[in-house]
């Protein structure tokens, strides 16, 4: 009898459908190898400052204005439901990242007002946007509106709420902000302002959904301390492979962490690299057995500055198995020079199944190559 069971419960593959639209076939085979590889969460960031393809039924325009052609680039809402559905079957869920407040240049044209008009130096106006305006309170009548469609739409409880990565200059250029910021005693405290946005946001959130929201937010929104709900979870993403320290400090805060910092699979090497990911152990760092316990896995991420419909598959597979390996796999199962062997014949067996995946261990052949 074989006893086989997942050391981590959360093993997830991040894709950016913002950067480079992802046709339904594209994503489905994803998906299809997601299962093959017993991950068990697509993190769909489906929304960035490229693009807006997701298409909300609420707020047409968004995607109307925001994608790169609302004909053939764009996600219906058929379209969705057809992704979440076929995911189920391959016991996936499905988790949709709306990056906020920052990464929202394309909401921008659908929904005028929302970001923060951004000023020169000497004062007037300037032709660019910075994040969304925190300030005006029928912005966060629109948040309340949109994210509780979204909440519908997919029925995983989790949401991704972003929070990474948001410019300061903008907010720091203009005005009305930074009238507010005085209002509220903070100077020059944009961290705090964040802080205020993803509050309120949250606030909003559970008010429209009656708690049943839950949230994954990446590090920034620890570390600029918002008070977020106890089922929060925290998702690691910064300083590659020198991951542990932030580990250690953000189970700290007692929350539950998916780690993706060694794993971003977009930054390609010529020649082996899976074997990094591969030795990559989540748990190795200076913390409580308490702390690493609230370690709930990690997600391979493939982000889309130069990925597309062409090359996602191939360059993700059979890359992202070595981080499948990693999360089902116990511990002491992480030698790369073993493990290269199987995942050789893996790489083949996913050949035969008809996906076009990369070599990974250099000159090799399968006996069936197509």
């Amino acid at each position: 009898m074989v006893m086989d069971f997942p050391r981590f419960p959360h093993r997830g593959l991040l894709l950016d459908s913002s950067r480079h639209f992802l046709p339904l076939e594209i994503i489905k085979d994803n998906l299809d190898l997601m299962s093959q590889n017993k991950m068990n969460v697509f993190h769909w960031h489906i929304t960035d400052d490229p693009s807006f393809p997701y298409e909300s039924r609420k707020f047409p325009s968004l995607s109307q204005l925001g994608s790169f052609s609302q004909y053939s680039h764009v996600y219906s809402p058929s379209d969705v439901q057809n992704i979440i559905q076929y995911a189920r079957m391959r016991g996936i869920r499905v988790i949709p990242e709306f990056d906020t407040p920052g990464h929202t240049q394309s909401w921008g044209p659908g929904f005028p007002g929302l970001l923060t008009r951004c000023y020169k130096k000497d004062g007037t106006e300037d032709d660019f946007f910075g994040p969304i305006n925190p300030v005006p309170a029928r912005n966060f009548k629109f948040l309340k509106e949109f994210f509780a469609e979204t909440f519908e739409v997919f029925p995983d409880a989790y949401v991704h709420l972003g929070g990474d990565e948001v410019d300061f200059s903008c907010w720091a250029s203009n005005p009305e902000i930074i009238s507010f910021m005085k209002s509220q005693g903070w100077a020059q405290d944009f961290a705090r302002l964040e802080q205020f946005y993803m509050q309120r946001l949250i606030n909003v959130t559970q008010d429209v959904t009656k708690g049943g929201m839950r949230y994954l937010v990446w590090q920034e929104v620890i570390d600029n301390n918002v008070v977020l709900p106890t089922d929060t979870v925290i998702h690691v993403w910064k300083d590659g492979n020198k991951f542990h320290d932030e580990l250690a400090r953000v189970t700290k805060f007692d929350y539950r962490t998916v780690l993706s910092s060694p794993w971003y699979l977009n930054y390609i090497n010529y020649g082996v690299d899976w074997d990094r990911y591969y030795v990559a152990e989540p748990l190795a760092f200076n913390g409580t057995e308490s702390q690493k316990r609230l370690v709930i896995g990690g997600e391979a991420c493939m982000w889309g500055e130069y990925i597309d419909a062409v090359s996602v598959t191939s360059t993700t597979w059979p890359r992202a198995s070595a981080v499948a390996e990693r999360l089902w796999s116990n511990a002491n199962i992480n030698d790369p020079r073993l493990a290269a062997p199987r995942l050789e014949e893996h790489r083949c067996r996913l050949l035969r199944r008809g996906f076009s995946v990369n070599p990974i261990n250099g000159v090799s052949y399968c006996d069936v190559e197509w």
